[in-house]
């Protein structure tokens, strides 16, 4: 499979705009999200696990008790490209 093409500053300035909740953090999509427990926290992961798979597109993230954080870049392109704005995109879906 062929490595993603890095967005443009311009692009991610866009997608930042269509993706409510998440930030810049470097050179990473960075957002937090908060669930009522730890079970919805961790099936909110496992559900994002199989995305991940699907996708070949695996996340920097962390657990803590009912808070997920996850980053996402692209290590191959040396930044942001659009599996990270997917993984963001379903990430949002399933959180709401």
């Amino acid at each position: 499979m062929a490595t993603p093409q890095r967005l443009t500053d311009p692009e991610i300035q866009t997608a930042l705009g269509e993706l409510g909740g998440w930030s810049l953090q470097g050179n990473k999509l960075h957002r937090q999200f908060k669930f009522a427990n730890f079970n919805q926290a961790f099936g909110f992961m496992t559900r994002l696990a199989l995305v991940a798979e699907t996708l070949n597109h695996h996340p920097e993230w962390s657990n803590v008790y009912n808070r997920v954080t996850i980053d996402l870049t692209t290590h191959d392109a040396g930044g942001i490209t659009e599996l990270d704005v997917k993984f963001a995109t379903k990430a949002n879906s399933f959180a709401d």
